[in-house]
């Protein structure tokens, strides 16, 4: 069968970014009040509003798995086993290597100054943006990644199944990595701020795909279901995420315009590395375990992206909401979005690569 036509959203879902990005920083700078009341509606430093927009954003895509293939998907190891070595075993050292490159050496010239964390302790700032890009980097991405692998046409079950397993690890490991990369005794990690993440980004938007997808499909029948349903709700998941930008990025609009340089010494390492991963995991380790296109997609996806949420709450528990660390953060929610819808174009034009 013909490929379906892209929507308008997909289609130009770029420049949609761009422009709902652009809205954020603009309300955040303008209208600081609303995004100050809009933050401060949260729990556990999760914003309700956020979380919101992702639920509507996962939901689309969640109600569309067949959760045989979820199963089914479960019994492959070699992608499973390779997404847990790339995002445990790789790309938390790389990006302290990287990042203490760039920004302790080669850029740490245009990075001067000290500040005082919420500890009281004095630190070099250059060391605080390293310590924001550590907490980037031991943190999976467990919601967005559902997009941008749905964008990519890969196997949406199984990305479900790794997201899942990244975020049981994450309660295990990013406390001990973290205290090993920032080098101190213990690190207190946001355990509600994690559990609630979870629930509502992955969980709660499951249960409701799955329970109504039942209900749907036994009361109207599959074609029905795939014909006008999943026609309808199409449309909701990408506004869903745009809506979710204007929101993210009216939090730290004043930040990101006070900051433009620091910002693009920054953004280098963070860019350097979800590149060096996403190659390494698709165009190498994927093709070397001969998986499928379905199955590669994803896997790499999930290591190139980050799970920002709760880096930002960590940094700001941590270190501050004003800390270097915290902002670091906020760069790598300002650069992920293109980058990934760059890389999801990638996977996209390179299909061929693969034996599906």
């Amino acid at each position: 069968m013909p490929e379906k036509t892209l929507s308008i959203f997909e289609r130009y879902l770029t420049l949609w970014v761009l422009l709902c990005i652009s809205a954020g920083i603009l309300l955040g700078k303008v209208a600081p009040g609303v995004a100050n009341t809009l933050n401060d509606l949260s729990i556990y430093q999760v914003s309700i509003p956020i979380a919101v927009c992702l639920f509507f954003m996962m939901y689309p895509i969640m109600v569309k798995i067949d959760f045989a293939h979820v199963l089914k998907s479960a019994k492959t190891p070699k992608p499973v086993l390779l997404t847990l070595f790339i995002n445990w075993a790789i790309k938390p050292f790389s990006m302290f290597a990287i990042s203490y490159f760039f920004l302790g050496y080669l850029f740490r010239g245009f990075l001067p100054g000290t500040e005082v964390l919420a500890n009281g302790e004095e630190v070099e700032l250059w060391r605080s943006y390293i310590a924001g890009t550590i907490l980037l980097g031991i943190a999976p991405c467990t919601a967005m990644v559902l997009m941008w692998g749905h964008l990519a046409k890969g196997n949406d079950g199984l990305t479900l199944v790794m997201v899942a397993i990244n975020s049981l690890m994450m309660l295990f490991l990013y406390g001990p990595l973290g205290g090993l990369l920032l080098n101190i005794n213990s690190m207190p990690v946001p355990w509600q701020t994690m559990v609630l993440s979870v629930a509502v980004y992955v969980a709660l938007p499951l249960v409701a795909g799955y329970f109504s997808r039942k209900i749907i499909i036994n009361h109207k029948g599959i074609e029905w279901f795939n014909e006008y349903f999943l026609r309808w709700l199409t449309p909701v998941s990408i506004t869903a995420l745009l809506v979710t930008l204007i929101l993210l990025f009216s939090f730290k609009g004043d930040v990101i315009v006070s900051n433009p340089l620091t910002i693009l010494w920054i953004s280098i390492p963070l860019i350097i590395q979800t590149l060096l991963i996403f190659s390494l995991g698709y165009f190498v380790l994927s093709r070397w375990l001969k998986l499928s296109y379905c199955d590669a997609a994803p896997v790499s996806l999930i290591g190139a992206s980050n799970h920002f949420e709760v880096a930002i709450a960590t940094a700001v528990i941590l270190f501050g909401l004003s800390s270097g660390a915290a902002l670091a953060t906020v760069v790598g929610v300002l650069i992920e979005v293109p980058l990934m819808l760059m890389l999801v174009s990638w996977c996209k034009r390179s299909r061929h690569l693969f034996n599906d």
